[in-house]
Formats: structure tokens, C-alpha cells, sequence
């Protein structure tokens, strides 16, 4: 359901070549955006409306819709007793959130998320190192998730109101997700947040800059910016694209999405160390999606997972838009 994101083709081209799964039905309600997938044959648009997809026979719904509308399809999804994956952010809202994990608990629903994060070479390696123990205890990290905005070329929707509702939620539910799986440890502050109006005067409620403070269970320190600020020309090329720097007891780590590898720089060894990154684990989401519907309880990522990275990363965004500070994450 939803097509006007393009990160939703990913989890569509997936789950076609996915031997568990079987597409049977596919909706987008926008006439515009519905003609253009069907000009150029990138998906089977089978219905107009998402009321009418419903009632086709089905265990799961995948969700691709703007961000505004998202937790409202997951909802009415799960009342109908469907599992749901969605692109992030699953929902705009804490309320919406919410009313997700009680369908969830209520039903036995799995909800799924496209936190890819997690699959990348480099951030595997990442984790492998820090749960090794090859830097120690982790006592900082500072991580830039900066996008280029792309003004004119993104979807008309970013710049409406009630459609994007905020860059943090939007980007940073990557960081917010990965540092507790990849350190082991749980975010459990939110120190401060900021979100503002920096480039676009075309647009001043739309917030394109955002950074945040963190703490996590041992004390660690996170900051982190996810501004839209990215030179347009450079795209997703430049080396501060999803930096992250790890700070240890013992060393420090650091990658990005462009390194090659991950650089270990340890205190009892003068020149740095390039490790190599692991082998991506590339739709690693989607595969465990599919095996938690099917029982299984040990997976890459969980329900449980995606619930408490959405709640973060919508704490964190309502903190940075209600100038809250030192709030306790729950």
C-alpha cells in the first residue's frame, strides 16, 4: 500500500524474488504517482484504493505511503488482523505508535520495518568489533546522518504540511536503532534536541537541520546531526555520510556508508588498523519479518525492536519540537 517513497521499491523488489512471500495485490491512491508506476511497469498496480485492497485475501500489508498517512494504514491494517512492514518512519505520531504495539500484543502481529541499517558491511563490522570487545567500554559516539535535501527533485509531499512531520523522525530512527543493537546497550536519556529552518526559506515550517544528545544505560554520550544540509551535487557520495565514531576504554572505531572497511585506532597499537568490512546482509529486514510471522523468535530484527526504534526516534523528535530536555526514554 503506497508507493510515494522510493525506499518502498526496495522491500517490493524483495518480496518478489522472496520465496516465502507472494504478491497478490498492490494499491497506490495517488493518480499521479499511480499512472507513473504504471507507465514505466516498476510495480502491478492492482487496486486504486486501499479500502478495496483490504478485502483481498492476505497475511501482510507493506507500507510505502508519506510519512503522514503511514500509521494510519498499519492501524487499519492490523484491526483487519494483517501483519505489516513498513518503510521508516512507520508513523508520525506517539499516539499512533501506540495504538501499533497493543494491536500487536492483542493479535500476535508482527510488525516489520526497512531498517537497513543494520545489513551494511561496514556497520556489521562495526558491531562485531564493539560486542568483541576490541576497543572496550564504549563511553562515546557521535554519528552524521546528513542528507542532501534535493529541493525540486524529491516528492511534492516533503513540503506539504502533515505529510513529512520531521527530519528527526525521518532519519535518525536509523542511529536510534543500530547504536543499542550494535553496543548491546539501551538509550536511556534524551538530553536535548533541536530541529530548525536553516536552508529552505521556500518552505519555513519544514525543519531541514536537526541534531540531538543522548545518553545510554552505562553513561555513554551520543550526539548526533541529521540535518538535510549535504551539498546537492555530492548526493550520497561524500565520506561524512553516516559517519559514525565510537570511542572505547580502549580505542576508537570509525565507518561511514562510503568507507572502505572499518578504522580501529587502539591505544596500545600506533598505527591504525583498516578492518574489513563483513559481508552485507542485504533485505536481512524482510527475511526476518518472514521468519518471526513463521515462529521463529531469535531474529535479525524483532518486532520488539522496531517498536522501541520508532519510539525513540519519536521521543527524540517530539523533544527537539517541544524544547524538552532530559527526558527518560520508555
Amino acid at each position: 500500500m503506497g508507493f510515494r517513497h522510493a525506499h518502498i521499491y526496495d522491500v517490493y523488489r524483495k518480496a518478489t524474488e522472496h520465496p516465502g512471500i507472494e504478491i497478490v495485490a498492490a494499491c497506490e491512491e495517488d493518480g499521479e504517482t499511480r499512472e507513473g508506476i504504471i507507465s514505466s511497469g516498476s510495480a502491478d498496480i492492482t487496486h486504486e484504493t486501499f479500502r478495496a485492497m483490504l478485502d483481498v485475501d492476505c497475511d501482510a500489508v507493506a507500507v510505502g505511503d508519506y510519512y503522514g498517512k503511514r500509521g494510519s494504514i498499519l492501524i487499519e491494517s492490523m484491526k483487519r488482523g494483517k501483519h505489516v512492514i513498513g518503510d521508516k518512519p512507520l508513523c508520525t505520531g506517539l499516539d499512533e505508535l501506540d495504538q501499533i504495539e497493543k494491536l500487536s500484543k492483542e493479535k500476535n502481529l508482527s510488525v516489520g520495518c526497512q531498517l537497513d541499517m543494520r545489513c551494511s558491511g561496514n556497520f556489521l563490522k562495526l558491531r562485531e568489533l564493539i560486542l568483541n570487545g576490541d576497543i572496550g567500554e564504549v563511553h562515546a559516539i557521535s554519528f552524521n546522518g546528513q542528507h542532501p535535501l534535493n529541493y525540486g527533485s524529491r516528492p511534492n509531499w516533503y513540503f506539504e504540511e502533515g505529510k513529512h512531520c520531521g527530519t528527526i523522525n525521518d532519519i535518525a530512527i536509523h542511529a536510534v536503532d543500530f547504536l543499542p543493537w550494535a553496543t548491546g546497550m539501551k538509550i536511556t536519556s534524551i538530553n536535548a534536541a533541536r530541529n530548525w529552518n536553516a536552508s529552505l526559506p521556500e518552505v519555513p515550517f519544514f525543519l531541514d537541520s536537526a541534531q540531538m544528545m543522548l545518553t545510554m544505560e552505562n553513561g555513554c554520550g551520543v550526539l548526533g546531526d541529521v540535518s538535510y544540509l549535504t551539498p546537492t551535487a555530492a548526493g550520497y557520495s561524500l565520506p561524512q555520510y553516516w559517519r559514525v565514531n565510537v570511542w572505547g576504554q580502549k580505542g576508537m572505531l570509525e565507518t561511514s556508508a562510503t568507507e572502505d572497511g572499518v578504522l580501529m585506532y587502539s591505544s596500545d597499537v600506533k598505527d591504525v588498523q583498516r578492518m574489513e568490512s563483513s559481508e552485507p546482509m542485504n533485505g536481512a529486514y524482510l527475511d526476518a519479518f518472514v521468519n518471526e510471522i513463521n515462529g521463529e523468535r531469535d531474529v535479525f530484527l524483532s518486532t520488539d525492536e522496531v517498536l522501541m526504534a520508532s519510539r525513540t526516534a519519536l521521543m527524540v523528535q517530539r523533544a527537539a519540537d517541544e524544547g524538552m530536555t532530559n527526558v527518560v526514554v520508555s
